[in-house]
């Protein structure tokens, strides 16, 4: 558990806190199925993580695949973003997290 955030995260943070996007209330460093995920709206079983470059190499990869996996199999629904395009396109990452959450938790 980290307690200072990347820039990438503080910006995405300072969107989704307080219900700020669609009503929803999302929370920080939330532990689920023994991770503890960046952020994670309970309500809609919703994550989003932001990851660095160090996710695209190595181990790392199937590390994230393994995670999302697992949360999955609980239920939860995840979204990854790059720090880069978080820094660059808020809006857009703002919008997507606002899709799957309006279909998040429902049944098919």
């Amino acid at each position: 558990m980290r307690k200072v955030m990347t820039d990438a995260e503080l910006k995405l943070w300072n969107e989704l806190r307080a219900h700020r996007l669609m009503g929803l209330g999302f929370r920080r460093q939330f532990p689920i199925a023994g991770y503890i995920v960046d952020f994670a709206c309970p309500e809609k079983k919703l994550v989003v993580e932001v990851d660095g470059s160090q996710h695209a190499e190595g181990d790392a990869v199937a590390g994230d695949e393994a995670r999302s996996s697992r949360l999955g199999k609980n239920g939860w629904t995840v979204l990854r973003f790059w720090n880069d395009d978080i820094i660059r396109d808020i809006d857009n990452v703002c919008q997507h997290i606002a899709i799957v959450a309006s279909v998040a938790g429902t049944s098919v």
